[in-house]
């Protein structure tokens, strides 16, 4: 499928009560930070989770390349379905958590050390199951990642490298945020519904590609070319859309609502 230039998205459309909602974090949720550990949180961003995880009958997932144990320590207490490191870890609406075995990474994480050793600005974040070599403190050094992470990863057909937004991360050869949410969709409260899934990464399309052939919805967060058909231009821009849609299903309560999910209670994992 063809990406799209940002002059051929359109805003999305409100929320129905049919939807299962699918958010990516860090660029979408909130905004980008230098480091990991530096995002500020919305000051009503749970509450408005929580409101519409209910509304939606427990069909929302955050969907990121995190750990999960670090969105549910910057959500708390909240604790949703989610998939982290990109769908190397899974949490379905029951709480039941899914996980890969983490491969050896052991010669990665030394190259990555020691090229942040040498150059000012690099910060290697160890996953369970990845590398993550940020240098968004270091822009200038793209190619130099790059280069050493690529070499990193020869004759390793396990492992693939994966760039985002000023970081190249190393992680299990396929999975990807498109194959979390597919697992979602054949589980209750997501099944039956119809998809929407806003990222602002190239991480992202994955989850787009998979989104729009079931109906769905994508919506891209930012500039860039996409597979998403809708855009929103910002992490403020996607909280007021949340906003809206959580008073839009609170005004309208019966309107939409699926007719397998309308006797089913709200699930709260947590």
């Amino acid at each position: 499928m063809p990406k799209s230039s940002d002059s051929n998205h359109q805003l999305p459309p409100p929320l129905g009560r049919d939807a299962a909602l699918f958010l990516d974090f860090d660029g979408t949720l909130v905004g980008l930070a230098p480091t990991p550990e530096a995002i500020e949180i919305p000051p009503a961003l749970v509450a408005l989770l929580s409101d519409l995880r209910d509304q939606l009958g427990g069909a929302l997932a955050v969907v990121s390349g995190r750990q999960i144990d670090s969105i549910d320590r910057f959500l708390a207490p909240l604790r949703l379905p989610a998939a982290g490191e990109h769908g190397v870890q899974r949490r379905d609406a029951q709480g039941h958590m899914q996980e890969q075995h983490a491969p050896d990474l052991v010669p990665i994480l030394d190259i990555a050390n020691e090229l942040a050793r040498v150059h000012e600005g690099l910060l290697v974040e160890r996953k369970h199951a990845a590398i993550a070599l940020h240098y968004r403190l270091a822009p200038q050094l793209e190619a130099v990642c790059r280069d050493a992470m690529s070499r990193a990863i020869e004759g390793r057909p396990a492992l693939e490298l994966m760039h985002g937004k000023f970081v190249f991360e190393v992680k299990p050869a396929g999975v990807n945020k498109g194959i979390a949410i597919d697992a979602f969709m054949t589980e209750a409260p997501f099944a039956g519904r119809t998809p929407v899934f806003a990222g602002d990464d190239t991480t992202d399309e994955s989850g787009f590609a998979v989104v729009q052939p079931r109906g769905g919805i994508a919506i891209k967060v930012g500039s860039g070319p996409s597979l998403a058909l809708h855009r929103l231009e910002s992490p403020r821009a996607v909280y007021e859309w949340l906003v809206q849609a959580r008073d839009m299903l609170v005004a309208k309560p019966d309107e939409n609502t699926p007719e397998k999910t309308k006797t089913e209670e709200p699930r709260n994992p947590g």
